[in-house]
């Protein structure tokens, strides 16, 4: 594993002040602005639409990771990968014929992935790895921010791990491991020690004085791990 990347969620930055914000965070050295999209419908709140994304997009200059909490999704994927998303991520729950949306994701020029609640099985991996470029593992149920940590996540990601270096030595391609919810200083080297490559981090950033203290010491810790 070559990198680790850490990924800021704007669902705890301040809205009123969004593009300095991403800006902010960016200069404080987040790899990837993540974006959390929900729908008061698959889940309990309500967030951003596409219209969001846009008026962010020159603001960023690192990839934007777009997390749809939503049901219906194909509609909306096609709506972010319009409005500059670089990675779609979606809950398998959330649409009637995953392959179908993971394929409409790549066709509009995205990255595509498969977001896996506490209780969501891995099975729904099994066959469409060929379309996968991000696993996404949440650490908390969906809907609202700042959770704690499910400690019981640390098994998912180690189970996704294994059927990732799987799937890539006999295959090839890059398939990214993210973890979402309750990631902190103080748990982030559990968390990559487990496989996750790729952190979103929403409240453990965006409520410090000092972004870049906070990525820095998240960065700190990924070293002891030793995989980077």
């Amino acid at each position: 594993m070559s990198q680790y990347r850490i990924a800021p969620s704007i669902l705890s930055a301040d809205f009123a002040r969004l593009g300095e914000e991403v800006r902010n965070v960016i200069a404080a050295g987040a790899d990837i602005i993540h974006f959390d999209v929900m729908d008061n419908h698959y889940v309990p709140n309500l967030t951003m639409g596409p219209m969001f994304c846009e008026a962010i997009r020159p603001h960023s200059s690192a990839p934007i990771d777009v997390h749809l909490m939503v049901k219906p999704v194909d509609a909306l994927a096609a709506a972010f990968a319009k409005a500059g998303a670089d990675i779609i991520t979606f809950h398998p729950e959330g649409s009637e014929h995953i392959d179908r949306t993971l394929g409409l994701i790549k066709e509009a020029g995205c990255k595509a992935g498969l977001v896996f609640n506490p209780a969501t099985p891995l099975s729904y991996l099994d066959h469409v790895m060929d379309k996968i470029d991000m696993v996404l593992i949440m650490s908390v149920n969906p809907g609202f921010g700042g959770q704690k940590f499910i400690p019981h996540a640390l098994e998912k990601v180690r189970a996704a791990r294994q059927r990732i270096d799987e799937y890539t030595a006999k295959h090839g391609g890059e398939i990214w491991l993210e973890v979402d919810g309750g990631v902190k200083i103080d748990n982030i080297a559990e968390i990559a020690a487990a496989g996750a490559d790729t952190f979103v981090a929403g409240s453990a950033i965006y409520n410090t004085p000092d972004y870049k203290a906070t990525i820095d010491a998240m960065r700190a810790e990924l070293a002891k791990v030793g995989r980077a």
